[in-house]
């Protein structure tokens, strides 16, 4: 184990201070300062508030995460840190951070994707991911599936939300039902109480004509929303439960039914589902009943390690050691938009990325 490498990993894509320590797929510390509390009030994420949030936790949180885990950060064989996709702002902290302490300590940095750290994080509970790897990434900004047939270097897209994610429509429609933000959990917690079959809500992009694995919500979004306002329009009251698990029905069946299709056309015995809306307890049942009909093998991290943490930014970078890839140059940035297709920006080739050496000591810059 001890030759196992060493890595730190830095998650600010969106809201959430992540920092996580793993030695080769064993996850060491998991720390997290969630600014979640700060955007309830609006409703939402707001960009400049959650970089704000990243600046302030951040030297802190990595110190808790080396205490947790037990080690010094001169032990450390590489940093790694999202370099995309998410908020702009909060991304340029975590890199400027993961640059600084890279830098300081004279240890490899990689700037990896935020969706290939979603798939990479179940090494730390299941193990080596299989080759190939179906995965269902399901979140606030992110509804796609993706086969991957190395997580370090090969992620190829086999479909996409075109327009709501699904758990922005989950936060959408608690925000209609004056549930609160954020409205995964709630939602969820609502639809356990309620029937999943008393509203018959659309099902969107199930057409025989529709994409086979893309994803649409927009259209669910405006028909449980129109549902709702009909009812207070009537005066009538509105059945919140019976609505949440309605709603929540249409989007894991979509979710689930097109990835066991994906499976089945391309041959994978095994799915993978994360993010933030992998935690939602219906998605994970129904993912499970319909994979164990099909002979399909789910993989599925504890609640936890699905929502935007340090640990699985970590682990991607581990693997990025394992196998050898070019670590990433000092110019490195973050790319709000960074396609999947790029699971790691490694260094220019004319500068060898991290091989160079740098000419002062660095032992003494952190201890």
């Amino acid at each position: 184990m001890a030759d196992e490498p060493l890595v730190l990993g830095i998650e600010t894509s969106c809201d959430e201070t992540g920092v996580g320590i793993v030695r080769g797929t064993t996850l060491l510390a998991d720390a997290v300062a969630s600014s979640v509390d700060e955007h309830a009030r609006f409703g939402g994420v707001v960009p400049e508030v959650a970089s704000r949030a990243h600046l302030e936790a951040m030297v802190p949180t990595i110190d808790r995460a080396l205490k947790e885990a037990g080690v010094s950060a001169k032990d450390l064989d590489g940093i790694a840190v999202t370099a995309g996709p998410g908020l702009a702002g909060a991304l340029l902290v975590g890199v400027s951070a993961a640059k600084t302490y890279a830098y300081a300590l004279g240890k490899p940095l990689y700037g990896v994707n935020h969706l290939a750290s979603h798939i990479c994080v179940d090494q730390l509970e299941h193990g080596p991911l299989p080759e190939p790897t179906m995965a269902l990434l399901v979140s606030g900004g992110h509804s796609s599936l993706l086969l991957s047939s190395d997580i370090t270097s090969d992620v190829r897209p086999m479909g996409a939300t075109i327009d709501d994610a699904a758990g922005e429509a989950f936060d959408k429609i608690a925000r209609v039902l004056n549930l609160g933000f954020p409205g995964g959990p709630v939602i969820d917690r609502y639809a356990r109480e309620g029937d999943p079959a008393a509203i018959a809500f659309p099902r969107g992009l199930t057409g025989p004509r529709d994409p086979a694995y893309d994803f649409s919500f927009s259209g669910l979004k405006t028909s449980v929303a129109r549902w709702i306002e009909a009812r207070r329009a009537a005066g009538e009251e509105v059945p919140v439960r019976d609505v949440a698990a309605s709603f929540q029905e249409a989007v894991v069946d979509v979710l689930t039914r097109k990835a066991v299709r994906a499976c089945k056309d391309e041959g994978v015995d095994h799915l993978m589902i994360g993010g933030g809306v992998a935690a939602n307890s219906r998605l994970r049942a129904l993912a499970q009943e319909r994979c164990e009909k099909a002979g399909i093998r789910l993989r599925v991290p504890r609640p936890k390690l699905c929502t935007d943490n340090g640990a699985m930014v970590a682990a991607l970078g581990a693997e990025m050691v394992t196998r050898g890839r070019a670590a990433s140059s000092w110019d490195l940035s973050a790319d709000s938009s960074l396609p999947v297709t790029d699971p790691h920006v490694p260094g220019h080739e004319q500068d060898g990325g991290h091989d160079h050496v740098h000419e002062i000591s660095k032992e003494n810059l952190y201890s």
